[in-house]
């Protein structure tokens, strides 16, 4: 009451005096009491002038003491215009008490000598240092704060403008207040403001009516006084898109939220480091939005390395590392985070069931995919999920991968028998899952069951009538029933739904080539490398390789994401896997002989790809390129076109000189020429590397036959009936080498299954359908 008499209007105080008792009277929850010495103290008339630090920060609380009395008190009215002037109103307070506010904080670290943040200290000699960092465990203390109320303001003045519809004018407000020069008070501040503006372009803008920051010309003299100071010049980056400036807010908030994280374990730190994990969890949870958008999973990669150093037994954290990883082509990586957040959620099946995933359908550990599969097999029964269905689909396919493998007929039917009956059970836990009744009818298919096959295959279109595997499949089925005009309609017709699937254009060829004739399937042909050429331009345009990003685009993933083994008659994924180490072998001995550099595989490398010969794109794309060289090689062959046979012989080799599958082409252009020592040593190379590769045991063995090794010839087709025993060709050329060696019973009988085989075989081996568990 002194400060409001006569000698406190000399002394200079009741200004003051009505702002404190304002302060009070809000904190009583007098809200029109306070308003009333609010205007009593001529908050509205105030002339910008400089004022003391202490005055600054009582009238920024001042301000927002009456936007925030305005705000409790009721409107009196149900007038939408004034509702309206009062909203416009309390945000204008909120915006000046924020800019007084940063003014304060500005104006006490520059009287106190700090820059930016850096508190100074005195070290042992004396002398005044700059503490950047600490080693504490606990982030670095805030010397000066500004209160709850100041605080609470900054942060509502642009969310009370979005609430009115005003978002162009909340984002304006968010970018004035980060572009203030920075304090170590608004670190904090910093951080979360540049998260919640991130999030509200994220959620509220889209790229067309989204407006680049361009900072005003501010006149020095104008708002000197009462407006904080503000970053500028020409070394200030100035985003220009939609999504530059959300990472830039993003990686702000990443480098602010990892740096004040608290690492210490011990129970009295447990409060502040669970607030500041989550902290940081939100900041990567959005940039798991935006970078996956991106396709730049490399980049969201190295923040979750950052991530890891407070992500102790974090489950969140390390999902979303593996998960990352996947997308970036890290699988061994990838499967071994999987492994610990398996082991830090005992009892959830999900981390299980993908590392097994990855294990068949990359990685070609087939074993280890089966043990995760059991493994979560096991958990899933134990605690459900809703993935029982998916468990026995995964353990069925390690099963029959398993099963491709085997060598002795008993294990192999041992394999499908546990392959087929996790089908069986899959099919029984969610009867409207498509992807039961596809492997069935794959298995079926095998077993040459075709009835059955395609009855399975038909319920799979009812179930998913766009799953472009199974209507492959039953393509390949009508062909094995001689209708092959009726899979080549089917064909057409899926390609004009599906125009980038080559492994179907591939199926489109061979069919051509039996009802049409060998020209027709050389122009599909063409096709495919003018399609294998869209590919890799817009792989080019798209590559971010020299900026250290990785771009993943989606749009055409399933079109040419295939194995080297997916043209190929009976290759597995070990199979191709192993080849690829005999392949990468023989490229480094004729490198390092060379005196060349010696070429490095690593896991992220697609199987097969060791030993290429470096060239721009990706190392897929090139081995498909190789694949559609050796289709038109075959079909030149056909047609008794052999120089233009090698010449495509001749640019597969300069893609992948190693390959098997070039060497048994090669080795089919010598045994046409009747060049039988050549085509047998072009035929050993490609078994030499990949064992299991069929035609070239059934061509190595006519070589044998020619050249009059019969014993050896008929050991050869032995070889390649135990690995396919379904090949009808294999047993048509052992009847024919027990023939010319006198044996006419066993060739008869080797005759008579090539027939019956022959009667049930596809136009491709059924092999060239994946096992997919998309």
């Amino acid at each position: 009451n002194n400060c409001f008499t006569e000698h406190g209007a000399k002394a200079g105080v009741t200004t003051d005096g009505h702002f404190l008792l304002a302060k009070l009277l809000y904190a009583q929850g007098f809200y029109e009491e306070a308003i009333s010495h609010l205007d009593s103290g001529g908050i509205d008339r105030l002339e910008e002038k400089s004022l003391s630090n202490r005055i600054l920060k009582i009238l920024a609380e001042s301000f927002a003491i009456k936007g925030l009395c305005i705000e409790k008190v009721p409107l009196k009215t149900t007038s939408k215009t004034k509702a309206a002037n009062r909203e416009d109103q309390i945000v204008a307070y909120f915006v000046q008490a924020s800019d007084l506010a940063l003014k304060y904080l500005q104006e006490v670290e520059k009287s106190q000598g700090t820059v930016g943040g850096v508190v100074p200290t005195t070290t042992a000699a004396g002398t005044v240092a700059a503490v950047v960092a600490s080693s504490s465990p606990l982030p670095p203390n805030t010397e000066y704060r500004i209160g709850t109320v100041l605080e609470s303001v900054l942060q509502r003045a642009p969310l009370l403008m979005i609430k009115g519809g005003k978002l162009r004018q909340a984002i304006d407000q968010y970018r004035n207040v980060l572009r203030a020069e920075e304090t170590s008070s608004t670190q904090s501040l910093r951080q979360t403001m540049s998260r919640q503006l991130a999030e509200v372009l994220l959620r509220g803008v889209c790229e067309t009516n989204y407006v680049d920051y361009e900072p005003r010309i501010e006149i020095k003299k104008q708002g000197k006084h009462w407006r904080p100071s503000k970053y500028s010049g020409q070394s200030l980056f100035m985003p220009k898109t939609e999504y530059e400036e959300i990472l830039l807010l993003l990686f702000i908030s990443e480098a602010m939220a990892v740096r004040n994280a608290v690492l210490d374990r011990s129970p009295e730190f447990q409060d502040a480091r669970i607030h500041s994990y989550n902290n940081v969890v939100a900041v990567y949870d959005l940039l798991v939005f935006v970078l996956a958008r991106l396709g730049q999973f490399q980049t969201l990669c190295e923040s979750f390395e950052r991530a890891m150093k407070f992500s102790f037994e974090e489950y969140h954290v390390w999902m979303q590392f593996s998960l990352a990883l996947l997308s970036s082509g890290k699988h061994l990586r990838a499967t071994l985070m999987l492994k610990e957040c398996a082991r830090l959620q005992p009892h959830n099946s999900f981390p299980c069931l993908l590392a097994a995933k990855v294990c068949l359908e990359n990685l070609g550990n087939i074993e280890q995919g089966v043990e995760f599969a059991e493994e979560a097999l096991n958990r899933e029964k134990r605690n459900p999920q809703s993935l029982l269905a998916q468990c026995h689909l995964v353990l069925g396919v390690g099963f029959a991968l398993m099963a491709e493998q085997r060598r002795p007929q008993s294990k192999r039917a041992e394999f499908k028998a546990s392959a087929f009956q996790c089908f069986l059970r899959a099919q029984s836990a969610d009867p409207y899952y498509h992807l039961p009744e596809y492997h069935l009818a794959l298995h079926y298919a095998e077993a040459r069951q075709l009835s059955k096959a395609v009855s399975h295959a038909k319920r799979a279109l009812e179930l998913n009538p766009e799953h472009v595997h199974t209507l492959h499949l039953l393509a390949l089925l009508l062909s094995a029933q001689k209708q092959h005009s009726e899979a080549l309609q089917l064909v057409n017709a899926t390609l004009e739904e599906y125009p980038n699937y080559l492994n179907l254009m591939y199926t489109k060829a061979h069919l051509e080539d039996y009802c049409l004739g060998p020209e027709e399937a050389l122009l599909t042909s063409k096709q495919m490398l003018l399609q294998w050429k869209t590919f890799y331009e817009s792989e080019l345009k798209s590559d971010y390789a020299q900026t250290g990003l990785q771009r993943v685009t989606s749009c055409n993933r399933g079109s040419f994401h295939v194995r080297s083994g997916d043209f190929s008659d009976r290759e597995s994924g070990q199979s191709i896997a192993a080849a690829a180490r005999v392949e990468q072998a023989l490229s480094e001995a004729l490198q390092t002989s060379a005196g060349g550099p010696v070429a490095t595989a690593t896991h992220a490398m697609p199987a097969g790809s060791a030993g290429i010969r470096e060239k721009r794109g990706s190392q897929t794309l090139w081995l498909l390129q190789l694949q559609v060289w050796l289709l038109i090689a075959e079909l030149y062959l056909k047609m008794e076109q052999l120089s233009e046979a090698e010449a495509c012989i001749l640019e597969a080799s300069n893609i992948y000189p190693l390959s098997h599958q070039l060497m048994v082409m090669k080795g089919l252009l010598h045994e046409i020429r009747k060049e039988y020592y050549d085509a047998k040593t072009c035929f050993q190379n490609a078994v030499s590397i990949n064992p299991l590769h069929v035609t070239a045991l059934q061509h190595l063995g006519l070589v044998y036959h020619y050249l009059g090794s019969s014993q050896l010839a008929e050991k050869t087709l032995r070889d390649a009936v135990a690995i396919d025993p379904m090949c009808h060709q294999s047993w048509f050329n052992m009847g024919k080498v027990l023939q010319e060696t006198g044996d006419f019973d066993s060739a008869t009988d080797c005759l008579n299954t090539a027939i019956q085989l022959e009667m049930t075989t596809p136009i491709l081996p059924f092999s060239t359908v994946p096992r997919t568990l998309e």
